[in-house]
């Protein structure tokens, strides 16, 4: 035991790379499973194929980056020295034991001047996503959305007031056209054509990112954050869209065109869908509904000032169009609003000796208003299938598809922080990442 052992590394051995990496080892699984030849023909039409300096090989450059967001390596001179002395690592990417590994520099310069304003990040996402279809582990049938904000490289105080547009959503001119029949059906004049040219608003711009955007939720950190709005296919939690915006944009805004997305690159056959409160609006049940897809989406309490009548104590009817307040007084249809409300009005005479006027209103008139939006059917539809049993089924899994994707992510991938500045570069961010864990879900599923 008190031996002296002799120092052996500096002896000569032949050893095959091989037989150096356990045969367990989640790398193995990944280069059995995972097809990478459709990188070069990806790529092809960015690199020059007969002037030129020999470039840093394309299938070893984007191992190599899916290799960090693999392992959750903070940096790529990081994942380099990694690289440098892990067996493992040289193995899957195919060097040997004295092969000379890329310079870091070389691989961010090829990242940022080659790639970065191409869609190249997407296409080997989706050509991840499709290698999972052929292994039948994504079904396009049920799937999960919901959005996590990623620290963005800025700090929140440096920044600047600026005014910005607002573009119209896809949804607004079906608005527009509903509540038009709204109005001719209650003998209303049609509003004046809307404005076509954007609205105006404005927001904290940060100096240091400016397509970060300034975050103020309940219960979530103040600040320029980005955030990835992620859908998890529901049979094997295999991510199927990564789309980054500004932290200042809201859940609902870009949902129905990534489902869109999905329905065109993918051929989902899309049947239901499981959704937090925040895609909770009439737009979107209304959307969801004339596609025809279930959807499970949870209902979020509106506030509500102590002492005063919920709204949900003033009963609606239907077929003649008017509400009753508790004191049985009946608030009839005014008018539609451009922003597609109908408005509901109380006579002020009746409501002034009213014994439940403290808790009904404080309007000087004693008008109450109630508003209903055109579409509050089909959310009121929805809400009811959230209800069924099928519906609680679906949304119970919300917990165990999409969330834990996120999870996963920003504890084992490094995906709490924004590596980069830039939408474009944190969306390739976020793509990779997304790339690396669909790598891993299917090396371990089909192993």
């Amino acid at each position: 035991m008190l031996k002296h052992r002799p120092q052996t590394q500096s002896s000569l051995e032949f050893v095959c790379i091989d037989e150096l990496v356990p045969k367990d080892h989640l790398l193995r699984k990944v280069d059995k499973h995972i097809d990478f030849s459709f990188i070069h023909e990806l790529v092809k039409d960015l690199y020059c194929q007969n002037n030129g300096r020999p470039a840093l090989d394309p299938t070893l450059m984007f191992k190599l980056l899916l290799l960090g967001y693999l392992f959750g390596v903070r940096s790529e001179r990081q994942l380099i020295r990694e690289v440098e002395v892990n067996v493992a690592y040289r193995w899957f990417l195919g060097l040997g034991l004295t092969d000379k590994i890329p310079d870091a520099s070389t691989l961010s310069q090829n990242r940022r001047r080659r790639f970065n304003d191409s869609d190249v990040y997407q296409q080997i996402f989706d050509q991840i996503v499709l290698q999972a279809m052929r292994k039948k582990l994504v079904s396009g049938h049920v799937l999960y959305t919901d959005s996590t904000h990623i620290k963005a490289s800025a700090n929140k105080n440096k920044h600047l007031q600026v005014i910005v547009k607002q573009e119209r959503q896809a949804y607004m001119d079906q608005l527009d056209c509903a509540v038009e029949e709204e109005r001719i059906s209650h003998g209303k004049k049609p509003l004046a054509p809307p404005s076509k040219a954007p609205s105006e608003k404005t927001i904290k711009q940060s100096t240091t990112d400016p397509d970060s955007g300034y975050m103020v939720r309940d219960q979530k950190p103040k600040g320029f954050f980005y955030l990835d709005h992620r859908t998890v296919d529901g049979k094997a939690n295999i991510i199927t869209d990564v789309h980054i915006t500004a932290g200042n944009v809201h859940d609902s805004v870009p949902y129905i065109g990534r489902l869109e997305r999905q329905q065109k690159r993918f051929g989902f056959n899309i049947k239901a869908v499981g959704l937090d409160a925040g895609y909770n609006s009439a737009a979107i049940c209304k959307q969801l509904e004339d596609k025809q897809i279930f959807a499970a989406i949870a209902y979020r309490r509106l506030n509500h000032k102590a002492g005063m009548f919920y709204k949900r104590e003033f009963e609606y009817d239907a077929e003649n169009n008017h509400y009753t307040c508790p004191e049985g007084q009946t608030l009839i249809y005014k008018t539609t609003s451009r922003e597609g409300y109908h408005h509901y009005q109380s006579d002020g005479s009746h409501c002034q000796g009213c014994p439940s006027l403290k808790r009904c209103n404080n309007n000087a008139e004693h008008v109450k208003t109630i508003t209903r939006h055109v579409w509050q059917d089909s959310k009121e539809r929805t809400t009811e299938k959230r209800l069924s049993v099928y519906g609680q089924a679906i949304y119970k899994r919300r917990k165990e598809t999409v969330e834990r994707s996120f999870a996963d992510a920003k504890e084992l991938n490094g995906y709490r922080y924004a590596r980069f500045r830039g939408r474009n570069k944190v969306q390739a961010q976020a793509l990779l990442t997304a790339a690396a864990q669909n790598m891993k879900k299917i090396a371990l599923m089909a192993a």
